[in-house]
């Protein structure tokens, strides 16, 4: 449903994206997670069409986001990292503002807009300015918007940042309910701790992938490399990789 082939994407002397590929199945939900700087926004943004690639393709559900045109924009929500609402608009008014952009009849906006202002507990502030919302709850109506048009994909980049503890485990609760009924999502962030609530996770430094697969097979194979590590956690297997990938790029060329 994502796929990145050879992402490359320099702006001047700075290469974001370092011929960079992963996939993302059907149903699947996939952490892009790596350091401030590693590429993470500039790939989701390029998977959205929103960045031009200098080569590679970017692929949402086998359509080429370049050539994709509406098809792919109909199959796609997007939940940027910076704020995408209108401050202010109420919830209702930036709710009835993006159900406007994807052309929804009014009885299917007022059907899936009840059902995620329920969703996502807004439904008690739906009069309230989204300048005046929490970061937990103005989180969750960027949410609530690029889900309106039900997308096949959703991409979002850092959602929980910003986010106090209850708001972030009330998105997570939320994107894996979206991903149970079918949704793929693929998200970035760099919090460690949050790889282990994916299904498959992809490690990102200077724009190239480092490491990917399945959580749990990452840990045993880092376990079993490093028998005298006491319970290695994310953090600790994501650290040592940066730590060989900054000494292979030092090491003279053989």
């Amino acid at each position: 449903m994502v796929e990145a082939r050879k992402l490359r994407r320099g702006f001047g002397d700075k290469l974001a994206l370092d011929d960079l590929s992963f996939q993302v199945e059907q149903g699947e939900l996939c952490g892009l997670v790596g350091a401030d700087g590693a590429g993470k926004t500039t790939a989701i943004r390029a998977l959205a069409g929103l960045v031009a690639l200098d080569s590679g393709q970017a692929l949402i559900a086998e359509r080429d986001v370049a050539a994709g045109g509406a098809a792919v924009r109909e199959s796609l929500g997007l939940m940027p990292q910076q704020a995408s609402l209108y401050p202010d608009l109420s919830v209702a008014e930036n709710l009835r503002f993006f159900g406007r952009l994807f052309c929804l009849p009014r009885k299917v906006f007022r059907e899936r807009s009840e059902r995620l202002l329920g969703l996502m507990r807004l439904a008690p502030f739906a009069g309230r300015r989204a300048d005046a919302l929490s970061g937990g709850m103005y989180k969750k109506l960027a949410l609530a918007c690029a889900l309106l048009h039900r997308p096949q994909v959703l991409l979002l980049d850092e959602p929980t940042v910003g986010v106090d503890p209850v708001s972030r485990r009330e998105l997570w609760a939320l994107l894996h309910e979206f991903v149970q009924d079918g949704m793929t999502v693929l998200l970035s962030t760099p919090y460690m701790d949050e790889a282990e609530r994916c299904h498959r996770v992809a490690l990102v430094h200077e724009g190239r992938l480092l490491l990917a697969g399945q959580p749990r097979e990452l840990l045993a194979d880092f376990a079993r490399a490093n028998p005298t590590a006491k319970a290695p956690d994310f953090e600790t297997l994501f650290l040592a990789r940066l730590e060989q990938a900054e000494r292979e790029k030092k090491a003279p060329p053989s």
